[in-house]
């Protein structure tokens, strides 16, 4: 048995939190991973995973990238946290901003052939377990910023929204 293998990076935001699986990344966190049981050996592949986000990481917060390559290893979200997050990662480009229910009507997840409510959507935004990398800071309600995921508040949001250019410093939403 292996363990699954972490690393943390230091960045504007705070301390991020990384683990990796074999099939890719499954978490990036602001807060310390638990401390997991397990012996054995970490897997080189997880690894190798881990260091590649960490560099890709880091290439975003010099202004280096503004679109990442690090496989997601999709296994640990739900059929409807997929959905809206793979549309999330693959249509909400640097420096643009989506709201909550274009993300809905986007999804196509239907209850009774109602779209999935923009409430449903931020729940699943904080929730999604690669924030940056999944950049659910460029969703946001459609009278202000909304919230932000991982205990971190707001300020890290409205952070990252200036640092890609889709806000301005001197508006206070």
């Amino acid at each position: 048995m292996s363990t699954r293998p972490s690393a943390s990076l230091a960045s504007p935001v705070g301390a991020l939190h990384l683990a990796a699986s074999p099939a890719g990344l499954t978490t990036v966190s602001f807060r310390p991973p638990a401390a997991s049981a397990g012996g054995g050996e970490p897997d080189s592949q997880a690894i190798e995973l881990l260091a590649d986000a960490v560099r890709q990481l880091g290439e975003y917060f010099a202004g280096k990238r503004r679109e990442f390559a690090v496989p997601l290893d999709w296994s640990v979200l739900s059929a409807p946290q997929e959905r809206v997050l793979r549309i999330l990662h693959g249509q909400v480009a640097f420096g643009d901003t989506v709201t909550y229910g274009w993300l809905a009507r986007q999804a196509g997840l239907t209850a009774d052939h109602a779209a999935l409510p923009a409430r449903a959507v931020g729940q699943i935004m904080g929730a999604n377990p690669w924030p940056i990398i999944v950049p659910c800071h460029r969703v946001v309600a459609g009278d202000g910023l909304g919230g932000y995921s991982g205990g971190t508040g707001i300020e890290v949001k409205r952070w990252l929204l200036i640092f890609e250019g889709a806000l301005p410093p001197t508006l206070d939403w």
